[in-house]
């Protein structure tokens, strides 16, 4: 594992769908990200995996369960219902617009009463060839924070941004609970300071103003 230090980041992730005011309302009765999750209108094609899951980690279990539901509430479906793992504790739900959104801790027991605390909000690529597309990112200036090899990486970034990981797509699909087959538009974009580009994968970056 390598352990590095970073100077930029995602400042915001942009879903586009076909109905903008729908998704954009979900997202704020379910998470409340405010600037750093925006929607707006996108009618691309897409179907099946649209290779990318978003991930918010929490400080315990009774956090994880007020996300997941709040998000069922706004019209979210569970596609892994929350439970102790390995890892800690979490699951997988699918937002009206497809988006697929994973809800974990690392803790297994709570220390205090559920909060509306988020202290990571991750963006996982599944990618097709790891290493290429995680040489592709530090040649635009991204550094690494975690890497085991051809399997998984993780960009450091700043506090308040989010942060970008890379997986297999095959991996990512199975962490999220779906099939890894999907064609057409991913469907986001993401909007920073490392420029306007799409990298190997197909996903788009442009330049906040």
């Amino acid at each position: 594992m390598n352990i590095t230090k970073n100077t930029t980041g995602i400042e915001s992730v942009i879903l586009t769908s076909p109905d903008p005011q729908a998704a954009a309302a979900f997202n704020e009765a379910a998470f409340g990200l405010g600037a750093r999750l925006q929607v707006r209108a996108g009618d691309a094609p897409t179907s099946g995996f649209r290779g990318f899951t978003l991930s918010l980690v929490v400080p315990g279990p009774s956090t994880v369960d007020s996300f997941f539901e709040s998000a069922l509430a706004a019209g979210a479906t569970t596609v892994k219902p929350a439970k102790k793992s390995f890892w800690g504790y979490g699951g997988v739900l699918q937002a009206p617009d497809g988006t697929l959104w994973k809800i974990a801790t690392s803790s297994k027991k709570d220390s205090g009463a559920a909060t509306r605390t988020v202290d990571d909000f991750v963006v996982l690529l599944g990618v097709e060839d790891v290493k290429a597309t995680k040489q592709f990112y530090i040649e635009r200036g991204l550094t690494v924070a975690k890497s085991f090899g051809s399997k998984y990486v993780e960009f450091a970034a700043p506090a308040e941004s989010v942060k970008l990981a890379l997986y297999g797509r095959r991996a990512a699909a199975k962490d999220a609970g779906v099939a890894p087959e999907g064609t057409g538009s991913h469907r986001v974009v993401f909007g920073g300071g490392l420029g306007t580009f799409t990298d190997p994968d197909g996903f788009e970056w442009e330049t906040l103003a």
